[in-house]
């Protein structure tokens, strides 16, 4: 395998979507390319600006909250799995967190996903599970049972 074909290979992953640097060389690993070929190919593509493992960080966080599908220590574990360094992840974290509140955040899954709910209402069962959706998010509880009550705290 050639030079150029791993260069080919990194590229059309990368097409596909982001990917962090731990994610690419596994992906290249499995193709079958040497350690070296790899390692050249990776700085390559840093080189270029088409591999950033913050970049990458930063907009993950911005689309895990914005979706509602993890937050906090739930989106940080998220990154470390793709193999962002902890450092950067939290960071990307913390910087996602600033664009929407919590509760803007919660407020807008709860529209979305459970628009006829009602605390109230809701038996147990029902309760339940709208608080453990998400609490499976990495919502805190208290955040949860705010908006969920009505409660404007953010």
């Amino acid at each position: 395998m050639t030079a150029d074909s791993l260069m080919a290979a990194a590229l059309r992953l990368l097409a596909v979507r982001d990917r962090t640097t731990v994610e690419l060389a596994e992906r290249l690993r499995q193709r079958g390319f040497a350690e070296e070929a790899i390692a050249t190919a990776l700085e390559r593509c840093r080189d270029f600006g088409y591999l950033d493992d913050a970049h990458f960080a930063r907009e993950r966080a911005r689309i895990l909250r914005r979706d509602g599908r993890a937050v906090g220590e739930k989106a940080v574990h998220d990154l470390r799995l793709r193999g962002v360094p902890e450092e950067l992840a939290r960071a990307a974290v913390a910087e996602a967190s600033g664009a929407a509140t919590e509760g803007e955040v919660l407020r807008s899954l709860l529209e979305r996903h459970f628009p006829d709910f009602c605390f109230a209402a809701a038996d147990d069962r029902q309760r339940r599970r709208v608080v453990h959706y998400f609490l499976r998010r990495g919502f805190p509880l208290s955040g949860v049972m705010n908006i969920l009550h009505g409660r404007e705290d953010d």
